[in-house]
């Protein structure tokens, strides 16, 4: 128990790690998880440091024994096999999540989603305010972060203010989630176009199928993201299918609803520079997995979650 206790004293909004592992064994030796791989003259052993990690994404080629998923789960690390990349394989639409285990997580965060969840003139309260809080970090991160602008990327461009302005109007007059995914939908083929223009990259489509880079680099971003915030999701014991803008009915909505606080400012931006920058796929991932640490991307999750959850919930009350 005493294990147990040290091995959760690390937040989960504060843990600094996300891995994806490929062609290689996941297994518990001497107390801890390490995963091995296997070469020409001999076998490696690296370790995980499950405390400071949030989730784990295991991809093609790999293998995780009952030792090492027992002590994952004591640890609170979300286990996810995904496709090659992070992303899906074959027809799957999302990552398959392997949750662990626990009784004593907070009830005060669901009880108070379903509060207000049940009323859609709620859902869409707090839908509107997930997208003034996306819009907000754009914003912010965009203005700050040197390395951006190091590439002529700023929230200030008159162009991308007036098309955040006007997102916010459309965003606040929404009468319904589809005009809010429409208004979402649009100011995000603006990003694509401003930061493709600004960095160089040349034309481009969104194709989640497509194969150049810009766009396997933004699957395999999201997916990045879609771990933060499914692990957001069951730290705080709130169900993934509570969602309130991808829809009642699809599979893990409120996941991507969370996912969405933070990927247009961060995921958005470095797969174009790496795209343009001919990185390597493990180049990228760790350009976001710094980009996420840099601007404790978990902690604006967690603190968004809780402050809908509180606040349209407490009215109830």
């Amino acid at each position: 128990m005493e294990q147990l206790d040290q091995l959760k004293a690390i937040l989960h909004s504060k843990r600094a790690n996300i891995y994806y592992l490929e062609k290689c064994r996941v297994m518990q030796k001497d107390g801890r998880v390490l995963y091995l791989t296997e070469a020409k003259a001999e076998n490696q052993y690296w370790n995980i440091p499950i405390a400071n990690t949030t989730c784990l994404l295991l991809g093609t080629g790999t293998s995780v024994t009952q030792a090492a998923m027992r002590m994952l789960a004591s640890a609170g690390v979300l286990v996810g096999f995904c496709g090659g990349s992070a992303t899906p394989l074959l027809m799957a639409t999302e990552i398959e999540w392997m949750t662990p285990q626990s009784e004593y997580r907070p009830t005060e965060y669901v009880q108070a989603w379903m509060q207000f969840w049940f009323d859609p003139e709620k859902r869409l309260t707090v839908a509107q305010q997930f997208q003034h809080t996306r819009m907000d970090f754009i914003q912010t991160i965009w203005n700050k972060d040197r390395e951006l602008k190091a590439h002529g990327i700023s929230g200030e461009e008159p162009s991308m203010q007036k098309a955040i302005e006007r997102c916010r109007d459309r965003t606040d007059h929404a009468v319904n989630v589809g005009n809010l995914l429409q208004a979402e939908a649009e100011l995000t083929k603006k990003f694509y176009r401003y930061i493709a223009t600004t960095v160089g990259y040349g034309d481009f489509t969104r194709q989640r199928d497509g194969q150049d880079l810009a766009n396997s680099f933004l699957n395999h971003g999201n997916y990045l993201a879609y771990g933060l915030a499914a692990t957001t999701l069951w730290v705080l014991g709130i169900p993934h299918g509570f969602a309130v803008m991808h829809g009642k009915t699809r599979r893990g909505a409120l996941v991507f609803d969370v996912a969405d606080l933070i990927k247009d400012a961060l995921v958005l931006p470095w797969a174009f520079i790496c795209a343009k920058e001919n990185a390597t796929e493990q180049e990228f991932r760790q350009q976001c997995l710094q980009a996420f640490t840099n601007h404790d991307a978990l902690g604006v999750m967690f603190e968004e979650v809780k402050r809908a959850a509180l606040t349209n919930g407490a009215e109830e009350q």
